[in-house]
């Protein structure tokens, strides 16, 4: 088996978790607002799947993939849930772990719920064969996938989800993916697509940096494309169990229901906004607001001043502010230090474009401080070195970055492979959009 990247390895200067966030911000809450969907709550597929579909587990040994994201409506978590309602066998632990408290790169090891007094499985870090093996020494018959993604390819649950689909089609169980809502709509796919050769654990199958799909829409594509490639032709016994109420321009406050954080540095909606786009200052040696209130949204580094914030709100970015930051991460990069920096805006979701956002700014942060800005580099892989290569699915956009080319220039270098990702997507999707009324929005 190839060496898998190590986000451990990775993040390894940062530990911890983001505190003191209740909920969105001022800005963001304002974004939030007079959409369509507002006041109407939306069925995850769990509550569907226990009060209209039980059958499905009737007579099952069940485990779950989950997190604290596994929730019903009423904040009850699902594996209370289904231990009073089915037989509940296995409890399955993505990165961070069943209770989310790990950081990046961590699980919790195996350990008894003890509440439902069921044996949790760390299965963060392993392949499909032994994940394969660990669905089989847990003695299930069937595996549900129930956890919140944010819609961006470098975040590892949907990586979980397909790696299990890989174990249940060389192990013979059944996957059943409870869906939830992509809380950043499903109506933008943004970004380049990976290409084969830097698959890793941020990115296994060649789709957009910003995917615009549900879990369930993203198993249904696996199953049929992808999966059949690395398990010598066989498929998952794949089931999904569709949410009710959404559609696809919703954001996750139009939903009607509770956020809860799906890992420890994504505390609000704000957050998974800008992520598919700063989530690539990962690869960089600026702090990409790890250790603060505010990931992904504050970036910066000791060398930056006031320039940056001066040149990216000159380029009167749409749908975006900018303020100059500064600010001291508690853990993570540049920790203890006082940074300077620029904190990201949102104030129009729809007119906002993380991805071009991001590489605006780091195209700013390289032309003002050339001899300061840097990327990371990974010595352990020498096949795939950069971080940011990894990320962003090849090494288009480093050497474009390099080569100092615009942002409207690196774009439309990946709009054919775009073009053709959204082209195979769309037999894939389960929801429709209602219109996006006319007028202000933010």
């Amino acid at each position: 088996m190839e060496r898998e990247m190590n986000r451990k390895d990775f993040l390894r200067l940062g530990a911890g978790t983001a505190a003191g966030i209740a909920g969105a911000s001022l800005l963001g809450a304002r974004a939030a607002g007079a959409r369509p969907g507002k006041g109407r709550r939306v069925r995850p597929g769990i509550e569907v799947l226990l009060e209209e579909r039980p059958g499905m587990l009737r007579g099952k040994k069940v485990g779950i993939i989950t997190n604290p994201t596994g929730v019903l409506p009423d904040l009850t978590h699902v594996v209370d849930a289904l231990a009073a309602k089915t037989n509940l066998v296995a409890i399955f632990a993505p990165e961070h772990g069943f209770r989310g408290s790990e950081q990046a790169g961590e699980g919790e090891g195996d350990y008894l719920d003890p509440r439902t007094k069921t044996p949790v499985y760390d299965i963060y870090g392993k392949d499909r064969e032994e994940i394969a093996a660990t669905f089989e020494r847990a003695g299930v018959e069937t595996v549900l996938f129930d956890i919140q993604d944010v819609g961006a390819r470098f975040y590892t649950y949907i990586w979980t989800m397909s790696d299990s689909m890989e174990a249940s089609a060389i192990g013979g169980k059944e996957i059943i993916v409870l869906d939830r809502p992509n809380p950043i709509t499903g109506l933008e796919t943004q970004g380049p697509v990976l290409r084969p050769e830097y698959s890793t654990f941020v990115g296994r199958y060649p789709i957009a940096q910003r995917h615009g799909m549900t879990v369930a829409e993203l198993a249904r594509m696996f199953n049929a494309a992808f999966v059949p490639e690395r398990t010598d032709g066989k498929r998952a016994n794949l089931a999904f169990v569709e949410m009710e109420g959404w559609s696809r321009e919703m954001y996750y406050e139009d939903t009607g229901l509770p956020w809860v954080m799906p890992s420890p540095n994504m505390p609000t909606v704000d957050t998974a906004v800008v992520y598919p786009g700063t989530c690539m200052f990962e690869g960089t040696n600026l702090s990409e607001g790890r250790g603060t209130t505010r990931p992904f949204e504050l970036l910066g580094a000791p060398h930056i001043d006031w320039k940056l914030s001066d040149a990216v709100r000159a380029l009167d970015l749409p749908g975006t502010m900018f303020r100059e930051a500064y600010f001291a991460p508690t853990f993570g990069k540049h920790q203890g230090k006082t940074v300077g920096g620029v904190q990201v805006y949102v104030t129009d979701r729809y007119e906002h474009d993380p991805i071009r956002t991001a590489l605006a700014i780091m195209l700013e942060a390289k032309r003002l401080y050339p001899d300061d800005f840097a990327w990371r580099y990974d010595a352990w892989d020498p096949a795939r070195p950069y971080w940011i290569d990894k990320l962003t699915g090849s090494d288009y956009v480093r050497t474009s970055v390099d080569a100092g080319k615009s942002p409207d220039e690196i774009v439309a270098g990946w709009q054919d492979e775009l073009d053709a990702f959204r082209r195979m997507r769309q037999k894939y999707l389960l929801y429709r959009a209602r219109p996006v009324p006319p007028g202000p929005r933010g």
